[in-house]
């Protein structure tokens, strides 16, 4: 089952994304980097989404605010239609609350909270190993994760607008606010 979700996330990418010419023209400068998906490692250009309105997360597994998974994934399944994209990054780097490997985190996010958003390889996303996403994202926002279930907003134009802690629930009504004005 866990196939079929991430199967269908794949093709989606796959021919929705902007050919290698349309990328390189509009793709904005925080969006160029790679990953590889969670559930099968394959590289994953950030450019595909160009154009959304971006909620990036760092996740984990096994803390206290894991449930926020279901507020994100309510929030994709809600706006994904009107180009709103949740981006989940795996990362152990907070009290070591995500400690396993990408299939066993792919597992625990579908079958926990049947989660459909694009879900990157497990990464570093604080202190001076973070990946370079995450360094753009800081510098945009002056702002570092501080805790798991951090969040950053990226207009559709790839400006960076503002990053949110990690008690600001998905659900929130002023992040949902935010969010919809950019849609």
């Amino acid at each position: 089952m866990l196939g079929v979700s991430f199967n269908t996330f794949a093709q989606t990418t796959k021919s929705s994304a902007p050919s290698a010419n349309a990328t390189a023209t509009a793709c904005p400068s925080i969006l160029k980097h790679s990953f590889n998906r969670l559930q099968d490692e394959k590289p994953q250009n950030l450019c595909q989404f160009a154009g959304k309105v971006i909620l990036v997360v760092n996740t984990a597994s096994r803390c206290g605010f894991t449930g926020q998974y279901e507020g994100l994934e309510a929030l994709y399944a809600k706006y994904q239609s009107k180009g709103l994209v949740v981006l989940g990054f795996p990362s152990n780097d907070f009290g070591q609350q995500e400690p396993g490997t990408d299939k066993e985190i792919a597992d625990f996010c579908f079958n926990t909270y049947a989660v459909k958003f694009p879900m990157f390889s497990k990464t570093v996303v604080s202190g001076p190993g973070r990946n370079a996403f995450y360094k753009q994202l800081v510098d945009a926002t002056g702002t570092s994760p501080k805790w798991n279930f951090y969040k950053y907003l990226i207009d559709r134009n790839g400006k960076v607008v503002d990053s949110y802690g990690s008690m600001t629930s998905p659900t929130s009504s002023s992040l949902v606010a935010d969010i919809e004005k950019l849609l």
